[in-house]
């Protein structure tokens, strides 16, 4: 068996019996480079790192404190453990040492038991913060595996769930996915024009924000089949249960939540949940909120859900064109909608029409056969 390979000593002196005796020291027990000169030293240091420098203070054109600077700004030498060695030293220059990332100090002549001790000490405990290095980053590893596992598993159940209210209801087809991409394009085009800037900066996770938009219509759960797919236009007292589904949602969240479960998406998918039905001028539902008193991202989905609907079939009615719904969405402006994210809207009404043909329900039926 080999023996383990032996860890390296840089010597740095001007004095070339110095150099002699330290080596001979140490020799036994290390890999020894002598170096009569700090200019030496980065020389080698090109081409070789040590496990450890002794460097002498005392040297003409580059003394030890000026060597050390150097050593402590490169990236590649910097953690290289460095021992002072100098014949006297007081407390000042100690300590102006230990300022400079000094490890430790050795005086001369040197002793050899002691010469050994103060390495030994000080590559044990750089084995040490290695060890220790190595110990953190594997934890960091582990935490970040679990961590995606948690986020994995966090998104499946989240689709899981928004595909249960999709598949219970006969109308909805590709309407999850179609609202995301628009919720999506509203919000980079608000950011790119700086718009409701103080109300986005408070979001902790704009990823958040498009995850909570699956679980809008998470209250048709509650919702039966008779009223959910009624072949035909709701009667009044039909639609007024329909109308629960939007409180429905938030209270449903809100159970989640009792779990002590704290998560800024359930926080905004309960906002989208409550509020997506409200109307810019108050006569929207459950609570009757108006203009800014509902939440941004209620306002947004409120413009998603809208147009995905107009271009949709329902059973009462056909499916709008995209200019016809885009034109019917700008009449809303300032009842039913936002006015400034109508204006936002206008400029994306191209995007939000391919998003419309490329996720149309026949598509997404065959995709998920």
């Amino acid at each position: 068996m080999q023996d383990q390979k032996r860890q390296t000593i840089m010597l740095v002196d001007d004095n070339m019996a110095n150099l002699s005796l330290a080596k001979n020291m140490l020799k036994d027990n290390y890999e020894v480079y002598a170096l009569l000169s700090a200019e030496r030293l980065f020389t080698f240091l090109e081409h070789v790192t040590p496990d450890l420098i002794l460097l002498d203070i005392a040297m003409p054109v580059m003394n030890g404190y000026e060597a050390i600077k150097i050593l402590k700004s490169n990236e590649k030498t910097k953690n290289i453990p460095v021992v002072f060695v100098t014949f006297e030293s007081g407390e000042n220059e100690e300590l102006e040492g230990l300022k400079l990332g000094a490890a430790d100090y050795i005086t001369k002549p040197f002793a050899e038991a002691i010469l050994l001790k103060r390495i030994e000490n000080q590559l044990l405990i750089q084995g040490q913060k290695a060890e220790l290095k190595s110990l953190n980053n594997n934890l960091m590893e582990m935490v970040n595996e679990k961590s995606a596992q948690i986020v994995n598993l966090h998104n499946s159940i989240i689709s899981s769930v928004a595909d249960l209210v999709e598949f219970r209801d006969s109308v909805t087809g590709g309407h999850i996915m179609r609202t995301q991409e628009y919720v999506g394009l509203l919000l980079n085009q608000l950011i790119a024009d700086s718009l409701y800037s103080d109300e986005m900066v408070s979001w902790e996770n704009m990823d958040n924000l498009l995850l909570s938009v699956q679980l809008h219509d998470l209250g048709k759960i509650s919702i039966s089949d008779t009223i959910l797919n009624k072949p035909g236009k709701l009667t009044p007292e039909e639609f007024e249960i329909m109308k629960e589904h939007a409180g429905n949602g938030v209270k449903i969240i809100e159970r989640i939540e009792k779990t002590g479960v704290d998560h800024s998406f359930l926080r905004q998918a309960k906002l989208i949940a409550g509020t997506h039905h409200e109307k810019w001028d108050g006569s929207g539902y459950p609570g009757g909120l108006k203009g800014k008193d509902i939440p941004l991202e209620g306002r947004i989905m409120a413009i998603a859900d809208v147009y995905d609907a107009l271009i949709s079939v329902r059973p009462y009615k056909k499916a709008f064109s995209a200019e016809e719904s885009a034109k019917i969405i700008v009449q809303d402006s300032g009842s039913h909608f936002d006015p400034v994210l109508v204006d936002t809207f206008k400029k994306l009404e191209g995007q939000f029409a391919s998003v419309a043909e490329k996720y149309n329900d026949e598509a997404i039926i065959l995709e998920k056969k």
